[in-house]
């Protein structure tokens, strides 16, 4: 193990690069300014301190998309990749004009058309029209999430690792599963197992909790115990190497009265969710899955892509027009989730990552399920 930090490998940072720059031709953008983690590792490749939450815009990085360089906020070189020298990279300034100025510097700017922001300031969007005197600026997210969306061949390999972690820590978690621990307690050895395997940064707050109990979606408290009877779900999620994995499960403590038809009725709906990942395909009929099985639509989104961070899509009854508009495209990876649930029971949550592939989508995540869930299959 070592505490060198490295770029993303060759393959991987360049075949996502590639992509940021066709989806800048096809926008017609002359120079992309990023601030958003997510997108500047994307078309870096490299790593940088993870920042949670929001904050304000800034120009973290910047790529000319006539000769492909790329600029960078950074105030040392390591885990720089080698195409991006020393001489691109720009430190840290409490004062956005030293930024502007900078930006001033680069070779292309005061000829730009059209320049892309994924992310806009009050502040910035004043100052960067000194920077780029004859531009337009413009929504460059719509870019970025073009390229993101489809992920390349090195890409599923590195979600493929991340999903990896995420059912380590699962299988962790559910081998601790006995009456008498505590959600906080299944959710600890969880991170632990994921730590364990050189991950520290979890994708989701709580890991455990029991659904038996419930009259909505995750209410109550976060430190009750287990019990014989309870249904119990859990959401593992990590991001290593930049990339989500998520993996979600509901097993049994004991014998659980009505859980082989709950769990029964979670295939079914499973195995239609599944079926509607086809290419091209509606991102709603995700929801038709849910009326054909007779299962409500449940109180999350029902799928969102997985990728660095939250990709789009994001398929939510919140969203149900922004969703019928959405198309499935090969190459897309979503965190399908299934949930039923049944008064006095309880509810059987899953969450697996699906590919939407050429020929047909591909369940990447490969966690186990209990007994009751593989009953009368195959």
């Amino acid at each position: 193990m070592t505490d060198e930090v490295l770029p993303d490998p060759p393959a991987l940072r360049i075949g996502r690069r590639e992509r940021a720059l066709a989806q800048m031709e096809a926008n017609d953008l002359d120079i992309l300014v990023l601030g958003r983690q997510a997108n500047v590792r994307y078309v870096t490749g490299a790593p940088q301190l993870w920042v949670a939450g929001t904050r304000p815009f800034a120009p973290i990085c910047v790529v000319v998309r006539a000769t492909g360089e790329i600029h960078l906020n950074s105030s040392w070189d390591e885990g720089m990749p080698d195409e991006i020298g020393h001489d691109h990279l720009y430190g840290l300034a409490w004062n956005p004009m030293t930024l502007i100025e900078v930006l001033k510097n680069i070779d292309g700017a005061a000829g730009a058309k059209r320049v892309g922001t994924d992310a806009l300031s009050p502040t910035f969007a004043q100052l960067l029209p000194m920077a780029f005197p004859n531009a337009e600026l413009v929504d460059g997210e719509v870019a970025m999430r073009a390229a993101r969306r489809v992920k390349t061949p090195d890409e599923i390999a590195a979600l493929r690792g991340a999903l990896g972690v995420a059912e380590d820590g699962l299988a962790a978690a559910v081998a601790e599963l006995a009456p008498g621990t505590t959600e906080q307690a299944l959710t600890g050895v969880m991170l632990e197992a994921m730590a364990a395997g050189g991950v520290s940064t979890s994708a989701t707050q709580d890991g455990a909790w029991i659904t038996s109990r419930e009259h909505s979606w995750r209410v109550g408290r976060r430190d009750r115990r287990v019990a014989d009877g309870d249904l119990v779900a859990f959401a593992s999620g990590a991001l290593a190497g930049g990339y989500v994995g998520e993996v979600g499960r509901t097993w049994p403590v004991g014998d659980v009265k009505g859980a082989d038809e709950l769990y029964a009725r979670s295939n079914a709906l499973w195995d239609r969710l599944v079926a509607a990942c086809r290419p091209g395909a509606s991102a709603a009929d995700l929801f038709t899955a849910y009326e054909a099985a007779g299962e409500s639509l449940p109180p999350m989104p029902v799928a969102h892509g997985l990728g660095l961070g939250f990709d789009p899509p994001v398929i939510s009854p919140d969203l149900a027009q922004t969703s019928a508009d959405e198309r499935l495209d090969p190459g897309t990876v979503l965190a399908v989730t299934g949930y039923v649930w049944e008064p006095g029971v309880g509810a059987v949550f899953r969450r697996d990552a699906v590919l939407i592939g050429g020929d047909g989508p591909e369940v990447l995540t490969t966690s186990p399920l209990p007994a009751q869930a593989t009953a009368g299959i195959g």
